[in-house]
């Protein structure tokens, strides 16, 4: 793996929104010695398998998966990733998730949630989704959202058991902590890291499949919280 490498890699379906997203890479703060490679995937048949796909066609330690519709305005972001992960039991870095996972699997359910995203879902219109801040530089979670994913070591997703587009990423971070890994959260209270413009619409009929291939995977390593 090249340790001096960042990786951004999209699923990506709509070229507007992908293009979108690259303008706001380009425009990052890279620090010196550093090299960065945009790796968009088409036609992937689930996010696990795209997201597969792209671990195995770059050689950069770092990969940070997001969503198309993922606006990076942290500027100093591969500076920030790059310092926490100095941290090498931390396996995994997001920008919104739960302290820890309910019953349901669903991370938004949980009664500790830490991050923040500004959500731009409609023209004009901007809404700030702040949670928890951690108290130092970053907060330990079980779960984060998949809207952005930043890691430093390769664990493969499991298209075996997700083979669509949800629950892909609370996966992920119980993959990692199956490993040993730490998830976290930084701490955005002087700047938030991403706007997210998903397009507002009901949760799917497949997620509760998926939910409960959760449950059924990883159901006994929870510990909610009461």
């Amino acid at each position: 793996m090249d340790e001096k490498k960042v990786a951004f890699i999209s699923c990506v379906n709509n070229d507007d929104w992908y293009s979108e997203c690259k303008l706001y890479l380009d425009s990052l703060n890279i620090p010196a010695g550093i090299s960065v490679e945009a790796l968009p995937i088409y036609n992937a048949p689930s996010m696990c398998a795209g997201y597969n796909e792209a671990m195995g066609k770059t050689d950069a330690k770092y990969k940070v998966y997001i969503h198309q519709d993922t606006l990076i305005v942290n500027k100093n972001l591969i500076h920030d990733i790059i310092g926490i992960f100095e941290d090498k039991s931390i396996g995994l870095i997001g920008v919104i998730g739960c302290k820890n996972l309910p019953k349901s699997g669903v991370w938004w359910d949980g009664l500790r949630t830490y991050g923040r995203v500004l959500h731009a879902c409609e023209p004009e219109s901007v809404v700030d989704s702040r949670c928890k801040e951690p108290d130092g530089e970053y907060e330990e979670v079980e779960a984060v959202d998949g809207l952005f994913l930043a890691t430093q070591y390769d664990i493969p997703w499991r298209d075996d058991l997700f083979n669509g587009w949800h629950l892909y990423d609370t996966s992920e971070c119980m993959e990692m902590k199956r490993r040993g890994f730490k998830v976290v959260v930084p701490n955005q209270k002087k700047m938030f890291w991403c706007v997210h413009c998903p397009e507002e619409k009901p949760l799917a009929t497949e997620y509760k499949g998926y939910q409960r291939i959760f449950i059924e995977e990883y159901g006994n390593e929870l510990n909610p919280e009461v």
